[in-house]
């Protein structure tokens, strides 16, 4: 079959999909648009959006890329480790909005914020698929610039934290010595794919063999995919709400928030992050966090990565603390950030 008839048939299929998706969420969308603007939402009066920064750079990752990096000093000089942060898949650094008011707030600690390669306001790869090995590398290019000396905390969530593992497993040696804790949440050491990132069973075994598909149909038709992303956007705010958040009612200005950064992630950079995630394995990367303080964090209706991830994390280890929000989804760091703050802050001083 030739490449313009594959990806022909992969847009017819991912068109009948969609349509038939888009009536069975019809009505429900209609309500949720009657209740994003009503009152009882916790966080409608939050203005999400870019925080304040002391400092403003671009560091260049071992693959060329360009990264965009933002950096909060703290109020007074001091020996306090440096905590880096590290944001997950189709998502930025706005990912830790909360946890960055609060510890600007508190101003005991420098932080620096990150958008991965091909995410928010950093440059894509310009050629070849995204790797989490490249990304590990692209942490140690942020490290060297921006903490040349010092402690140092890293905080991943999702991919950020398979981010870190990749660090981990090339340069074991910074852990302990520089590096003196970690906090994963929301993710995995690779069991993604008994999960296949949250799609149906039968869907993500049919996936796999098609990445090349979806990578050609991203060359060839990019732009078209994301205008017909942008129509769909009911459909996406849909399925954000229902694979990023826990049961009940989250609240629809995260979702909103979720979403935008979702959909601000083109096609092209998505499909190329499919295959590294699909083979994440890292379980021997772990061994090198071994006598560092670690946190681990994940929701109780997390549907990505599931609490069973974080407990096989656990099993190698067994030092480790972890922390399970009930009912809350994959990005628990917003949709319950009072509770994931109010574990994250007491592990921060007992390790500062």
């Amino acid at each position: 079959m030739s490449r313009a008839k594959r990806v022909g048939l992969v847009g017819a299929v991912v068109g009948v999909a969609a349509a038939g998706l888009a009536t069975a969420f019809a009505v429900e969308r209609v309500l949720v648009r009657r209740s994003v603007n009503a009152p009882g939402d916790p966080h409608r009066e939050e203005e999400f959006g870019d925080q304040p920064f002391d400092e403003q750079l671009t560091v260049t990752a071992a693959d060329g890329t360009d990264l965009h990096v933002e950096i909060v000093e703290p109020r007074e000089p001091g020996d306090k480790p440096t905590i880096v942060f590290v944001h997950g898949f189709a998502l930025d650094m706005g990912t830790f909005y909360f946890q960055r008011k609060a510890l600007t707030e508190r101003g005991d600690h420098r932080l620096v914020f990150y958008d991965q390669p091909g995410h928010g306001r950093s440059g894509k790869l310009k050629s070849g698929d995204y790797d989490i090995a490249a990304l590990g590398k692209s942490l140690a290019a942020i490290l060297d610039q921006t903490v040349p000396d010092g402690h140092i905390i890293l905080v991943g969530h999702s991919m950020g934290g398979m981010t870190i593992m990749a660090f981990a497993e090339q340069y074991p040696e910074w852990f302990g010595e520089r590096v003196t804790g970690v906090v994963l949440i929301s993710t995995s050491a690779g069991l993604i794919d008994k999960t296949k990132i949250g799609l149906p069973t039968l869907v993500a075994r049919a996936s796999a063999p098609w990445f090349p598909v979806w990578n050609a149909a991203a060359r060839l038709g990019g732009p078209a995919i994301n205008k017909a992303r942008v129509a769909s956007s009911d459909l996406a705010w849909l399925l954000t709400r229902r694979y990023g958040f826990g049961e009940g009612k989250p609240s629809p200005t995260l979702v909103t928030f979720v979403e935008n950064m979702n959909s601000k992630t083109s096609v092209e950079t998505l499909t190329k992050y499919l295959h590294t995630l699909y083979t994440h394995n890292r379980f021997p990367a772990l061994s090198a966090l071994r006598g560092v303080p670690v946190l681990v964090i994940v929701g109780t209706k997390d549907y990505l990565t599931p609490v069973t991830h974080s407990e096989e994390i656990l099993k190698h280890l067994p030092e480790a603390v972890l922390v399970k929000i009930d009912n809350s989804g994959h990005v628990v760091m917003l949709e319950k950030a009072d509770e994931v703050n109010a574990a994250i802050l007491p592990f921060l001083e007992k390790i500062s």
